[in-house]
């Protein structure tokens, strides 16, 4: 028995169209894979109930920018980092000074400071004119309160003090607690981003093959 064997086109020419067939499949299942753990952080930080606005935070660049490659990458990250992560890890924080985290509550709590950081102490006194004052609380956290304060009608802090009689007694003022004083706080671990990669990078040679085309 004699086979026969005839190759159309030379063998150079099959192995860059097999190089083009393998370079595309690749960056596109890598590609393909960075999106869908892009979609499952997002998706994961906002069913821990820590919001869109963090959710938003995670991001994907995918290489080559142009144009495809058997070195093709794709890089998943999150523009919070920090905060991620410590959600991620359950961190505990202590406060850089060593001493206090302030902790704003009540009308503080949705107060923002520069940046649109989380007021600070300093910050609150700065935008409403009031000076904190330190009330010590045995065996419990600590505070900072604004004394001879008053609420608006939009439960906001008012101008200093309320009206004072002629016996000097102020009414319509109170001591408000602005600030919870703890000496460090541990945060409950409510992320598996690693579950999510091993996820993807389990899926990642289907997805290669699935866009191989010829095979």
């Amino acid at each position: 028995m004699k086979l026969l064997v005839k190759i159309n086109g030379s063998p150079e020419d099959l192995m860059v169209k097999e190089l083009v067939l393998a370079e595309n499949a690749v960056t596109k299942g890598i590609r393909a894979a960075g999106k869908g753990l892009k979609d499952d952080w997002r998706a994961q930080i906002q069913s821990a109930g820590l919001g869109t606005k963090l959710a938003r935070t995670i991001r994907q660049q995918s290489y080559p920018l142009r144009g495809t490659s058997l070195k093709a990458a794709s890089l998943v990250y999150s523009r919070a980092s920090k905060v991620v992560d410590a959600h991620d890890r359950g961190v505990l924080i202590r406060s850089k000074e060593g001493f206090w985290l302030a902790i704003p509550i009540g009308v503080a709590a949705n107060m923002r400071g520069p940046q649109n950081k989380r007021i600070t102490p300093s910050g609150f006194e700065r935008r409403t004119g009031f000076r904190l004052h330190f009330i010590y609380r045995r065996g419990q956290p600590s505070l900072l309160v604004a004394e001879d304060a008053r609420f608006t009608k939009r439960g906001r802090i008012g101008k200093k003090g309320g009206r004072r009689r002629k016996d000097g007694i102020l009414t319509g003022a109170q001591t408000i607690p602005v600030f919870l004083l703890v000496p460090q706080v541990k945060l409950k671990k409510r992320l598996d981003l690693d579950r999510d990669t091993k996820l993807w990078e389990s899926r990642l040679p289907g997805l290669i093959l699935a866009n191989w085309k010829g095979r």
